[in-house]
């Protein structure tokens, strides 16, 4: 394992960061806190406990899940799909640096990132509303595992992609609409019975329901169900990476 490689990459992306933190870090946190103020203090004082929790209480996993995958795919898309786009791929391609450690630093550095961020909105939460952590272990555990997993896809995106608008396609019009109907500002039991149904097809409400478990002790679907179906869809995109380096797919065009 070239470990000095890895760091290198690894540091390169997170000085990226720190050069543009406003975009990187401040936007996405001024965003979130607006959907605290207009979800939080205007609908929320006019709705009751769900599952014994206050609402704006109980959006809070729900937004800094939205946040959390939202910006692990635009993290990890844009990182590899710059340097397909500029050309300097052939040279990491060419040189001593095998998938493994090249997936490592850039995925590493995205899901860094998207942890950041996840912990600063959580933070800043706290300024809203009031909350407790019932298990602080398994929180930061599933803080820590979306974070890689959605890194993960979003390496897929950005190989897959042959075009600034493809780069924005699959988080705009598919990851952002999931996560508003995986559960993150409503319970699913609150939904009729066959959308109920329907609603278990989304993947990320597993994430959702598992991440908000980990704060009060209750969630629409089982933590184990909700931690297995994490692990699979980490599973299938580490399976697609696999691939992609083995033929090349998109990785030399």
């Amino acid at each position: 394992m070239n470990f000095h490689a890895i760091r290198a990459i690894y540091l390169f992306e997170m000085n990226r960061t720190w050069r543009t933190l406003l975009q990187s870090i401040a936007s996405p946190v001024l965003s979130t806190s607006l959907y605290f103020v207009v979800f939080g203090a205007a609908i929320g004082s006019r709705m009751t406990h769900i599952d014994g929790v206050s609402y704006g209480a109980f959006i809070v996993p729900g937004l800094i899940m939205l946040s959390l995958l939202t910006q692990s795919v635009a993290n990890a898309s844009f990182a590899i799909y710059l340097p397909k786009y500029t050309g300097t791929i052939y040279e990491m391609l060419s040189a001593p640096v095998s998938t493994v450690e090249v997936v490592v630093s850039y995925v590493g550095a995205a899901a860094s990132k998207s942890i950041i961020l996840g912990l600063i909105t959580l933070a800043t939460a706290r300024l809203f509303v009031t909350f407790g952590i019932a298990h602080p272990i398994w929180m930061i555990a599933f803080l820590v595992l979306t974070s890689i997993t959605f890194s993960l896809f979003g390496f897929i995106i950005g190989i897959w992609a042959t075009s600034f608008e493809k780069l924005n396609l699959v988080p705009t019009l598919i990851v952002t609409p999931l996560t508003f109907l995986g559960g993150s500002f409503y319970s699913i039991s609150m939904l009729p019975p066959f959308w109920q149904t329907v609603t278990l097809f989304n993947p990320v409400v597993y994430l959702v329901s598992g991440f908000r478990w980990s704060f009060f002790g209750t969630s629409d679907i089982n933590v184990g169900t909700s931690l297995g179906m994490t692990l699979v869809f980490m599973a299938i995109c580490l399976a697609v990476i696999w691939w992609i380096f083995r033929t090349g797919y998109r990785l030399k065009r």
